[in-house]
């Protein structure tokens, strides 16, 4: 690292999917840095990301004078950590990498295993935590281990990026208070993302859209609908998205008698999706800072959401459709309510919602607190 304090950083991003929020992140960023002169680079896995993921990257390449590289890389421990490692270390000397900033528990472990064997020394090591292994069961013994990786990968770390004060919180439960200099960069949006969404004329009278797994609580949204059909209210619902609890899910809605109620669409983007419905319900168990529930109230879309992770730092813990998971007969009557009253009023709570986040969570705030972190750190280094 030379002395100019403020000259353009050489940025290695390390990640595992180039899927969901995590790659929205980084991919906002990225253009963000590049357009404030930074070089720029990607390491990445090469069996994940889809038609969208791999698009994404693609788009992002002409423009990452470090470049983008790709080998397996798996969710748990695998053989294929060594060459990763060694691929990582080899990039950082021949690019002369100044930070290198891991995101999500894998990207986490790859950035900053070498820095634990000599810390304060070679680049700046950052690591953003999304959640995963936060959340992952906690005091279950895949839990416990996950956790005791993290306290070791403490020592390589130079600085904590988090992307809400709720992951913030759960490192600082699970892990540690860290010593080092630790910023809250939330999840930003761009300002044409607080144009109002309007439904289609065909939109259905729900809408979910996310992942089909387990933690987004999709099973307590079909009972909430089975109660309702049992009291003779029969909303429509299109469900987006894709995930391996898929047909478990088709199975339970069939077993109830719901399949009229349902359309079913696609991993689709935000923007196109939100036009499918007219009120989004975000059952789910777990969360961190769920960009789908940022992206939804800033376009105005009326919203039923779960009190989970860092969503009541969106939306404040006094409002109307903030419910409890696991409930179903709790949000049967939240649906009910909603699908009681005139849209024009759903949609001006939920502009009243828009306005209050319009400030706090865009792209250019986001970036600014992470490069000021990364000057911070390296100004700490040198110190």
């Amino acid at each position: 690292m030379t002395a100019s304090a403020d000259r353009p950083l050489r940025l290695l991003y390390v990640f595992r999917a180039p899927v969901g929020g995590l790659f929205r992140n980084v991919y906002d960023v990225i253009k963000a840095m590049v357009a404030r002169g930074h070089e720029v680079g990607i390491f990445c896995d090469s069996t994940t990301g889809g038609e969208r993921g791999n698009r994404l990257l693609e788009e992002l390449r002409p423009i990452l004078k470090l470049g983008i590289h790709r080998q397996p890389m798996h969710r748990n421990p695998h053989p294929t950590d060594i060459s990763a490692l060694m691929k990582i270390r080899a990039l950082v000397a021949e690019h002369k990498v100044d930070v290198v900033h891991g995101h999500g528990a894998k990207g986490g472990l790859y950035a900053r295993a070498a820095g634990v064997l000599t810390p304060n020394s070679g680049p700046i090591r950052c690591y953003t935590p999304h959640g995963g292994s936060l959340n992952f069961y906690p005091g279950s013994l895949a839990h416990k281990a996950f956790m005791l990786i993290e306290r070791a990968l403490v020592r390589g770390t130079d600085l904590f990026l988090f992307e809400s004060q709720f992951i913030a919180d759960r490192y600082y439960e699970f892990v540690c208070v860290p010593k080092r200099p630790t910023r809250i960069a939330l999840n930003g949006l761009y300002e044409h993302e607080f144009d109002a969404v309007q439904p289609n004329p065909d939109a259905t009278d729900f809408l979910y859209v996310g992942e089909f797994r387990e933690a987004k609580g999709i099973d307590t949204l079909v009972e909430a609908l089975f109660l309702l059909a049992n009291e003779g209210l029969h909303p429509s619902i299109t469900m987006v998205g894709s995930g391996p609890s898929e047909e478990r899910i088709r199975a339970l809605i069939a077993e109830r008698g719901l399949d009229g109620q349902f359309r079913w669409r696609g991993v689709t983007p935000a923007a196109e999706a939100f036009r499918l419905g007219r009120i989004m319900v975000v059952p789910s168990r777990f969360e961190s800072l769920p960009y789908i529930v940022l992206e939804a109230v800033a376009g105005k879309l009326p919203l039923i959401t779960t009190d989970v992770g860092g969503i009541p730092e969106i939306v404040t813990r006094d409002y109307r459709y903030l419910l409890p998971p696991n409930i179903p007969q709790r949000l049967a009557n939240v649906m009910k309510d909603a699908f009681g009253r005139p849209f024009p009023d759903l949609q001006a709570d939920a502009t009243v919602l828009s306005d209050k986040i319009k400030s706090h969570f865009t792209v250019p705030v986001m970036v600014e607190t992470i490069l000021s972190g990364y000057r911070a750190a390296i100004a700490e280094r040198r110190a």
